[in-house]
């Protein structure tokens, strides 16, 4: 947009219309010679200002805001012309012009004017909003008007004035208030209020306060052309050119017309309403009903009427995007879980014997990695192709549904077959531009209660074919159901196990030195003594440990109990270690450094008497968080151990990375030792030879066998654990096997 160049000609035109309507309004206070004609070129002449001012505003400002200033330009030009007519008439005639063509001009400006304020950029954007401010606009019109009728306009009905004229009196005040009131609501609750509304609303103030102070001089028959009232009409002008001066909101080019409007305050709700009970207010004390009120009342009913038809229209509109919002999910636009949810109990309700009801719940491989990769724009785009494909596929062979993050349903119509549908539904997945996805099927039948329990063995299908290599689909058999509720079952005792923390023991697992047998340390191992199911190794429970963030305070009670043990073997076997397992979760814990510190401390173990044991797995992917905590625990002195190395990627970048102080070769290299193969052999050397050259210790785990250690004795290996030593036992046991040696 363009700026106002200084002296510009909208601000020539502001300027010029400040002069006039000062003048008049000095002239008209002074009761100067030939009043009436300086007031009627006046008014000609702010008129023809503001339409020039508007005219300008609507070429410099964007395109949002021209049809406004355009309208606003047509209505002050229409002013103006009338004005011209009104003067004419008046010069050539003894009564004062109220004919039939100065009425329908300045009517022209009414409605060109309401047309300009719909225009306005915080007006309502549709056809049905727009309506609804006109006829509130028109109600509060309406409802004032028997008000108007009682406290001023009275004399009116024995004031010697012909029908047209009392006609066009109670008019204009009416049709200034409906200008009022639609510019009230257009001014928008959403933002802040533009100054130009500002302006334009004190305009329709003075005009309509003009107009009624007219009216009723006019009913007294003390109206003389020339009267001081009459610089308001070129006042209101004036306010209109000012507005033009005004920049475009600031915020203009933010504007969202595709957002959700927001909701209207309740004033502007009760504003028509409110207004209608001062009318019936008026009535009431009005005494004996006249045309007027009757005619107001029966035109007030009327538009009460239309406005309450569109409320309804609107409200049943409302009403049924509500229920669209409620049912649909709003990425994919495929019905969401509340409404697969619903149909699949009517599907339920409805099932007859020879038919029957069957679901395929599909969730996507990897998704989560796509998010944590590409985003959550990329994943959004790969669910909304997921929805498309699967609509491909399925048809018009069921219900399709997203019921939540990357999980989404078929409910199957009983004539296709569901095995039939899945292949379909994996083939349309697996062209490699999306990922693939599990499925899980279950079919209804007497041992489910309802739609939750179908649903769930549809969930359970889903995680077996995920366990069978994913990209497949599985069927509910009773044996899986029958894992699944004894799965659930022993969460639920591990949960309550961990609160209660007696049911679980450390076995230890001696480290030791491989050239004199010698005990170094011993690994704290966790198990499960079961109320029912009797001792249960970690395998048993710690998978499901870790998937329920169960791990975490089990992890806290393994080492403070594996650091008050150690402390207590140490007078038998001083500088022996102790070896904590450490869950992946607890690296990315901020407390882990106040965990560990707390626990040594409590058991007064010196902090280099224990050892983390890390997987590779877990401190492949470390951020620098997490090498931070790792270096703040060695900073406490507590040494670190590689475990299980060789079954991850074995990246020698992290070796310099990381501050490591033992690396324990994984029992899957050692187990190889037992063959004769010199790949087997070769590869424990060079990793013992590469931690050498690291400076880390090494221990190899799983030495079983006399060829196995002896295997590693040759190589080199300084350390080793396995049950060629010692198999894990309690503390008890330990500390005979530390006094044997």
């Amino acid at each position: 947009m363009a700026a106002d160049r200084p002296g510009g000609a909208r601000r020539w035109a502001v300027v010029a219309g400040v002069l006039t309507t000062t003048v008049e309004a000095g002239w008209l206070l002074a009761t100067g010679p030939a009043a009436a004609l300086v007031s009627d070129l006046g008014a000609i002449t702010v008129a023809s200002c503001a339409a020039t001012a508007c005219g300008i505003a609507a070429r410099r400002h964007p395109p949002q805001l021209r049809r406004f200033w355009v309208l606003l330009a047509t209505t002050m030009a229409l002013a103006a012309v009338g004005r011209v007519v009104w003067t004419v008439g008046r010069l050539t005639a003894d009564a004062l012009p109220h004919t039939p063509l100065i009425g329908l001009i300045f009517f022209a400006g009414l409605v060109t004017g309401t047309a300009a304020l719909l225009s306005a950029v915080s007006a309502p954007r549709s056809a049905v909003g727009r309506a609804r401010v006109l006829l509130d606009g028109v109600i509060v019109g309406l409802a004032l008007l028997p008000v108007a009728w009682v406290v001023v306009y009275r004399e009116m009905a024995s004031a010697e004035l012909d029908g047209t004229a009392t006609a066009l009196g109670m008019l204009y005040p009416m049709l200034d208030l409906i200008q009022l009131a639609v510019l009230i609501s257009v001014a928008g609750p959403a933002r802040p209020l533009w100054p130009a509304l500002t302006l334009l609303g004190a305009s329709l103030a003075v005009r309509a306060g003009a107009d009624a102070v007219y009216v009723s001089m006019i009913a007294q028959g003390t109206y003389q052309p020339g009267h001081p009232v009459d610089v308001c009409w070129p006042l209101s002008y004036l306010l209109v050119a000012m507005a033009s001066r005004h920049p475009p909101p600031a915020d203009l080019d933010q504007v969202d017309e595709t957002a959700e409007p927001p909701p209207l305050p309740w004033w502007r709700v009760a504003l028509p309403y409110l207004t209608v009970g001062a009318a019936i207010g008026a009535v009431l004390t009005a005494g004996e009903p006249s045309s007027v009120i009757y005619a107001s009342g029966v035109a007030l009913l009327a538009a009460l009427a239309v406005r309450q038809a569109l409320a309804a229209n609107e409200n049943r509109r409302l009403a049924a995007r509500l229920r669209r919002l409620a049912y649909t999910d709003q990425l994919t636009g495929l019905p969401n879980r509340l409404l697969f949810t619903r149909r699949l109990r009517q599907s339920i309700a409805a099932l007859t014997e020879p038919s029957r009801v069957a679901v395929l719940l599909l969730d996507l491989d990897g998704f989560k990695q796509v998010n944590d990769r590409f985003g959550h724009a990329t994943g959004d785009a790969m669910l909304s192709e997921v929805a498309a494909r699967m609509r491909s596929a399925v048809g018009d062979a069921g219900l399709i549904a997203r019921l939540g993050g990357d999980e989404f349903a078929v409910l199957l119509d009983p004539a296709h077959d569901p095995a039939r549908l899945a292949d379909r539904l994996l083939a349309v997945l697996a062209d490699g531009t999306v990922t693939s996805a599990s499925i899980g099927i279950a079919e209804y039948g007497p041992h489910h209660c309802g739609d939750a329990d179908l649903l769930r063995d549809a969930d359970i299908a889903m995680y077996a074919a995920k366990a069978a290599g994913k990209s497949a689909y599985r069927f509910c058999t009773p044996r899986l159901r029958e894992a699944a509720v004894d799965r659930a079952e022993l969460i639920a005792d591990l949960r309550r196990a961990v609160d209660d923390g007696g049911q679980f023991e450390l076995a230890y697992q001696p480290i030791v030195d491989v050239g004199t047998g010698r005990i170094r340390g011993a690994e704290a191992l966790v198990r499960w003594r079961h109320p029912r199911l009797g001792l249960l190794s970690p395998a048993r429970f710690l998978p499901l440990a870790e998937e329920t963030g169960l791990v975490l305070p089990l992890d806290c009670w393994v080492l403070a109990t594996a650091c008050h043990d150690a402390a207590a073997w140490q007078q038998l076997a001083p500088g022996t270690t102790v070896a904590v397992n450490l869950a992946p979760a607890q690296l990315r814990r901020a407390d882990l450094i106040a965990m560990v510190d707390g626990a040594v401390s409590a058991a007064g173990l010196a902090a280099p008497r224990l050892t983390l044991e890390l997987t590779e797995t877990a401190l492949i992917d470390s951020t620098d968080e997490v090498l931070s905590r790792l270096a703040q625990l060695r900073e406490l002195d507590v040494r670190i151990s590689i475990d299980d190395f060789g079954t991850g990627y074995s990246s020698l970048s992290y070796l310099h990375r990381l501050p490591a102080t033992d690396l324990k070769i994984d029992r899957s290299f050692v187990d190889r030792l037992d063959s004769p193969d010199p790949k087997a052999y070769a590869t424990v050397e060079m990793v013992t030879r590469l931690a050498d050259a690291f400076g880390l210790v090494v221990v190899a785990e799983g030495v079983e066998t006399e060829v196995q250690h002896g295997a590693v004795a040759a190589i080199g290996c300084p350390r080793a654990q396995g049950y060629r030593y010692g198999r894990p036992q309690p503390v008890a046991q330990l500390r005979e096997l530390i006094i044997a040696r």
